[in-house]
């Protein structure tokens, strides 16, 4: 966790110095997150995620846009869950809330002053998660995620309308290896520069 936080700094320091504009902001939007694997009914459940961005354009179309956002990712457990994983009660456990710290750092492409395009990676940090859902005294979910995103922006004075697809790279499952878990999300959202 440190060294995405140092990344990031990274980011700031180096765009900065030759940065052709710099804005920060703040954004709100909504998830509609599912999960790969056998535990989980297929589909897309509602969540939401805010927290502040930055834009720092190097050039007039290429740039950088690094964000801490806030996000929940709301899924629900399938009938396979009990048959993988019988020991563990799931009465009191359809729906299933994962709270992460979440930083993308995108590349910016403005072909044009309204509409940006961004893509990068991004680093999940699990803080909590339904803690009803353990297996043998452990979380079920691991601490950490790293997906990869792409999406569009259109840029309208100090606001900002976005949608982006995010898919998730690593097996989040903490139990064992005999489900794949990897998440994926759509994101819509409005920012507002400062």
């Amino acid at each position: 966790m440190k060294n995405v936080f140092a990344i990031v700094i990274l980011f700031f320091l180096v765009a900065s110095g030759s940065a052709q504009g710099i804005h920060i902001g703040a954004k709100v939007g909504a998830n509609l997150s599912d999960a790969s694997g056998k535990s989980f009914q297929s589909g897309f459940n509602f969540g939401y995620h805010a927290g502040l961005f930055s834009e720092l354009m190097l050039t007039k179309k290429f740039g950088l846009a690094p964000e801490v956002l806030f996000s929940e990712t709301n899924l629900r457990a399938g009938n396979s869950y009990t048959s993988l994983y019988g020991d563990v009660s799931l009465a009191n456990v359809s729906d299933i809330k994962l709270h992460y710290l979440s930083i993308p750092v995108l590349l910016a492409f403005r072909p044009i002053p309204f509409i940006t395009f961004n893509a990068g990676p991004q680093f999940g940090v699990l803080m909590n998660q339904t803690k009803t859902l353990v297996a043998n005294g452990t979380d079920a979910f691991k601490k950490g995620d790293i997906s990869v995103l792409a999406g569009a922006q259109l840029n309208v004075l100090k606001f900002r309308v976005y949608a982006r697809y995010v898919v998730g790279l690593s097996n989040i499952n903490d139990i064992d290896n005999r489900d794949k878990w990897r998440s994926q999300s759509l994101q819509a959202g409005l920012g507002f520069t400062l």
